[in-house]
């Protein structure tokens, strides 16, 4: 059992046993979800990340790469609650929220209104295909996702911790979709993009799915080891010099800002705001801790970057014109912006 002593203040000090404990969970975890899922080590990797930063993901892969099977197999090794909404064109905010019910009572004939909860409620949520529904439904998920908490006919209800959602998106279909607007772009902590597997992975899937015993991850870490690795997380010291480092980034991704590279003016609608600071920060304090590392090195900021930053930059029309992408946009950011130096 983690010691959740750093829950309240994230002032307390991170000793060798919690960098040990946390480590240990966090390769149990990914033993477990890699008896189900064969390769796609990096997206399980930054899955973990974010879960552990309190963050969200959003997952783009073209059908048949095993998202949906991921996120449930992740919810079998966490032994979590765990729902799946599948979004079409009519779905409404409603059913994922919930709904309040009139109900007549039998014996006094009295009215009341009812709550009924949607999926929305759970430690694990699955958005499958989110930009096939409106914008007007794809909202219903801003204030759960930042606040933790949904209102519905003017009452705020909680959700109870821990929560996780994981939307996915297929790039290749445009036909009956909906861009997701930056705002809620803005909430996913990490952008994820699943490639096809190797040779030898693919080999490994046709061989152990086509049988009649599927593989079964076990469940390894409670929730209240998950929250005691989260409120760690935060409590993860960062110096100067990375912290510095994380804001050049977010800043030097807007066209506007004096600390803007040529190609980012030239190419740039929108860079990142400062939640894409935030989540540098946090992608690397919860790179270092899983690693079993008492505090991040700027090449942690680096290695999140692209999963943080990449589906915040919005390309302009010259920039989509000579195919230049956000993700070229990164890594031109990691290039030529410097790591700050103080006296």
């Amino acid at each position: 059992m983690l010691d959740d002593r750093a829950g309240t203040d994230g002032q307390a000090q991170i000793t060798e046993a919690d960098l040990e404990g946390v480590r240990a969970a966090a390769a149990a975890l990914q033993k477990e979800i890699a008896k189900v899922i064969i390769g796609q080590e990096y997206v399980v990797q930054n899955l973990l990340l974010a879960l552990a930063s309190r963050g969200h993901c959003l997952l783009v892969g073209v059908p048949g790469l095993a998202k949906t099977l991921l996120v449930k197999t992740l919810a079998q090794a966490l032994g979590w609650e765990f729902r799946r909404i599948q979004f079409t064109p009519d779905l409404m905010p409603g059913d994922i929220l919930g709904t309040e019910l009139l109900e007549t009572d039998a014996a006094t004939g009295a009215r009341s209104w009812r709550f009924v909860a949607g999926p929305i409620f759970t430690n694990i949520l699955l958005a499958d295909e989110i930009n096939r529904t409106p914008p007007k439904t794809q909202s219903a998920l801003l204030e759960a996702m930042q606040e933790t908490a949904v209102t519905v006919g003017g009452r705020t209800m909680p959700i109870s911790p821990p929560f996780f959602v994981v939307a996915t998106q297929n790039p290749i279909e445009q036909e009956g979709t909906y861009p997701l607007p930056e705002a809620q772009l803005d909430r996913f902590m990490f952008g994820l993009s699943l490639d096809y597997p190797t040779r030898a992975d693919e080999e490994r899937i046709a061989q152990e799915t086509t049988t009649n015993t599927p593989a079964v991850a076990g469940r390894t870490v409670s929730q209240a080891d998950l929250l005691a690795i989260q409120a760690l997380v935060r409590a993860v010291p960062v110096s100067r010099h990375v912290l510095g480092y994380a804001v050049s980034l977010a800043r030097a991704s807007r066209p506007n800002d004096p600390e803007a590279p040529p190609m980012v003016r030239r190419f740039v609608e929108w860079g990142a705001g400062p939640r894409a600071t935030q989540n540098l920060v946090l992608g690397a304090k919860a790179r270092a801790l899983l690693t079993g590392r008492p505090a991040p090195a700027v090449g942690d900021v680096r290695a999140v970057a692209h999963q943080v930053l990449g589906h915040r930059i919005l390309p302009n029309y010259a920039g989509l014109a000579e195919g230049i992408t956000a993700n070229a946009i990164v890594e031109e950011l990691l290039k030529t912006v410097p790591e700050p130096k103080y006296d």
